[in-house]
């Protein structure tokens, strides 16, 4: 006997999963990336029986030390002291949000795409991009650092003692290629690297504003005009204009508001991201990340155990670069201070 649930025929006696798996194949775009036609994991293991592979997924990186480890990282602002200003974690939750909205207008798979979404910057060190230079020129010997290929090593290798979380295929390619580089393969995977630009030009304008670096009229009227006044405004229309100008699983803006789109960023390069009172602080998190890189390559024992493997098989320098691409900015600071800063005497 059917039974029809929301519009949708579903067969007595299938799973939770299966009749999630159902629902996608009848409700879904052509495009979209199916949970059952997933590519799989590295390790065989067992369905489960409420969620579907890529919900599973979300739920691994959710519950993974990276990423409560986000809620104390550097988007921007370093230790900012004003509460409301962006941290790594919101950030990812933000992108997670812009992107399931541009998910759900194409009928793509949502759950594949929030995957992705909260684990895209798994692999940030603390101090944002700062850390992430200095961790790129001490590793230039051996391929340099990117955050999007630590955060592949972060979810295949770091975690969980070793084992890694297991994702899916999918989950893995959307990582690696949601910043720079070739596309994902899925168009979910593509959704991600767009919102992961919408994110952060509208809430580092934002925090901005509020730090009194920019105004909205600092931004240039030609800009406004095309792509809106006010962060909400423009990120609604952002999210618009993708809709309105995806196709076929192809993942786009229009001509002219992609060249705004790409002046606006120019235009954060050089307003904020590049000596803006924001990042005057930089130079010390840079030194500081060196410092302390350089100190553990000659203290191994100072490093703590569940790195030792990586140190036997990849080397002392690799091992470092992943203890402290993990760390959050305070626990960077705490650690320095330990090191470094010498302790009052008490009897």
């Amino acid at each position: 006997m059917n039974e029809i649930v929301r519009g949708s025929i579903l067969q007595d006696g299938l799973s939770i999963r299966e009749q999630t798996e159902r629902i996608e194949q009848l409700t879904l775009s052509p495009y979209a990336t199916l949970s059952r036609d997933s590519l799989g994991r590295d390790r065989k293991e067992p369905q489960c029986e409420m969620r579907t592979v890529f919900q599973r997924d979300r739920d691994r990186i959710i519950h993974c030390k990276a990423f409560r480890r986000l809620k104390h990282k550097t988007q921007v602002y370093l230790a900012p002291g004003n509460d409301h200003y962006r941290t790594r974690l919101v950030h990812t939750l933000e992108v997670a949000q812009i992107a399931r909205g541009i998910a759900r207008a194409l009928r793509l798979n949502e759950d594949l795409t929030e995957a992705i979404s909260l684990g895209h910057d798994l692999g940030h060190t603390p101090f944002g991009h700062a850390g992430e230079r200095v961790l790129d020129i001490v590793l230039a010997s051996s391929g340099g650092f990117r955050h999007y290929e630590q955060g592949v090593r972060v979810v295949e290798k770091l975690e969980k003692n070793g084992r890694g979380l297991n994702l899916t295929k999918e989950v893995r390619d959307g990582i690696l290629c949601h910043t720079k580089g070739p596309e994902a393969f899925t168009p979910e995977g593509r959704i991600v690297r767009i919102a992961d630009k919408i994110a952060y030009m509208n809430h580092d304008i934002d925090d901005s504003i509020r730090a009194g670096i920019l105004s909205e009229n600092d931004i240039p009227l030609h800009l406004r005009e095309i792509l809106g006044t006010g962060c909400s405004k423009r990120i609604n229309n952002m999210i618009l204009n993708v809709y309105q100008n995806s196709r076929d699983g192809n993942i786009a803006m229009s001509e002219e508001f992609s060249k705004a789109f790409y002046e606006l960023h120019a235009f954060l390069y050089r307003s904020v991201y590049k000596g803006s009172k924001a990042k005057v602080e930089e130079g010390k998190a840079e030194d500081m990340i060196e410092i302390l890189f350089n100190y553990l390559c000659n203290h191994p024992d100072k490093v703590p155990g569940e790195y030792r493997q990586i140190m036997r098989e990849e080397g002392i320098r690799q091992a470092v670069a992943d203890y402290i691409a993990g760390m959050s900015d305070t626990y960077a600071v705490e650690l320095y201070k330990e090191i470094f800063i010498p302790k009052g005497w008490d009897t």
